[in-house]
């Protein structure tokens, strides 16, 4: 029977819930936004089969790629609406034509995010791009195995702990099914995303997102703005660039009804929400000991930012977005050599230089515990994220003595 004693032992990817024949499992939101197991006692018949699916128990051994690329869409429209190199709309649209499945995260209509499929070039679109949010994994790990039984080809995305939550619990090997995680150092939670989204649709912007292009419009209490459309990653279409990307929020007036207006548009450095994810402050307590590191999700391809392509490929890199490519099976050299990409072999030691997390997890940062406790007592993302970043009372007590005595050694000296 799972017992969530250990919050990081649990990465939250459900596949002990899809897999359990008495359904006697639910996903409950703890104080932080995640999401864990729950198990009706009663309804038990401690089967074990939990415990064999979940990825956290069942650790694969890590493994070395077989081959590591540098790698661009050669069409710049969907290079520029991707994040990065534009690599999964190629895989993704390749699988659609084939007559498959492509399992993706999206928004919903409350813009949090889920997993879902797609079975037409059209609905590919809402999966594209980077969602720095864990997403609701629901029920997708058996819709993917009803198609992979009937025969239809599926390539299911995902972070690298829902990857090899999927292995486990189809428990066999699918001639069809092609799986592709990607370089994570760890996932946000859904309720500080919650939180912020409120926050944005009530107007209360944070010091560091008000000024000149780094704007947030502003609306009367009868005229509350209506969210169309976010991006983490904006780029070129957006006047950002792949390496400075800004998090852009667009929206619609009740009272005017326009439907190209940016609420809130920032370079990720100074977005509040992207600072507390990046300072790994809102990560899941799992993601500080990833149990799906350096290959160990099973994956047939991890992809990922190229970061530091220009010190390794100068040539190769326009700030427009390259992607790094990790093939781990002779499955994956088979479909990563049939899709239309620009790419280079890269050596594996240069791919993971400025790409650590393929191998290690993030520190819990020291502040982390601050955070949530100026959380918990419903203080905004940015009180709450300034007071990591804001010394002890002790330490500035400190800092100032020190100062004013530099201060007097120097006037004696003089």
């Amino acid at each position: 029977m799972i017992r969530i004693i250990d919050k990081s032992k649990c990465c939250g990817c459900n596949a002990c819930v899809q897999r359990c024949p008495k359904q006697c499992i639910s996903m409950r939101e703890d104080e932080e936004g995640f999401l864990y197991p729950y198990v009706d006692i009663p309804l038990c018949v401690d089967c074990g089969i939990c415990e064999k699916v979940c990825p956290v128990l069942n650790q694969e051994e890590p493994r070395k790629p077989l081959q590591v690329f540098a790698a661009k869409n050669k069409n710049e429209d969907q290079r520029l609406r991707s994040s990065s190199g534009g690599i999964f709309i190629l895989l993704a649209e390749q699988t659609i034509r084939e007559g498959g499945v492509v399992f993706g995260a999206r928004f919903d209509k409350n813009w949090e995010v889920e997993h879902c499929y797609a079975e037409t070039l059209e609905e590919l679109e809402p999966l594209m791009r980077s969602k720095y949010v864990q997403s609701c994994i629901g029920n997708t790990y058996k819709e993917a195995e009803r198609f992979l039984k009937g025969g239809r080809k599926v390539l299911f995305v995902g972070t690298s702990c829902q990857i090899a939550g999927l292995h486990r619990f189809l428990k066999r090997d699918y001639d069809n099914l092609f799986t592709v995680d990607f370089i994570c150092h760890g996932v946000p939670s859904p309720g500080v995303w919650r939180k912020y989204l409120g926050e944005i649709e009530n107007c209360i912007p944070s010091r560091s997102e008000g000024a000149g292009k780094n704007s947030v419009l502003s609306f009367s209490l009868k005229s509350m703005p209506v969210i169309t459309g976010i991006n983490f990653r904006e780029k070129q279409l957006g006047g950002y660039c792949w390496k400075k990307y800004g998090f852009v929020v667009h929206t619609k007036s009740p009272s005017k009804g326009d439907q190209n207006t940016v609420l809130l548009s920032t370079i990720f450095q100074e977005n509040i929400f992207m600072k507390a994810f990046l300072q790994n402050l809102i990560l899941r307590p799992s993601c500080y000991s990833c149990p799906a590191k350096e290959g160990r999700s099973r994956s047939d391809l991890t992809i990922a930012d190229f970061w530091g392509i220009e010190t390794v490929f100068p040539k190769f890199d326009d700030d427009k977005g390259v992607g790094v490519v990790f093939v781990h099976t002779e499955k994956g050299e088979n479909v990563f050599s049939s899709i239309d990409v620009e790419c280079m072999d890269v050596e594996f030691d240069d791919a993971v230089k400025s790409n650590s997390s393929y191998c290690k997890s993030v520190s819990i940062p020291i502040g982390r515990v601050t955070f949530w406790k100026y959380y918990h007592k419903g203080k905004t993302i940015f009180f709450s994220w300034n007071k990591t970043a804001m010394p002890s009372l002790l330490l500035r007590v400190k800092i100032k003595i020190r100062t004013v005595t530099i201060k007097c050694l120097r006037s004696c000296i003089k």
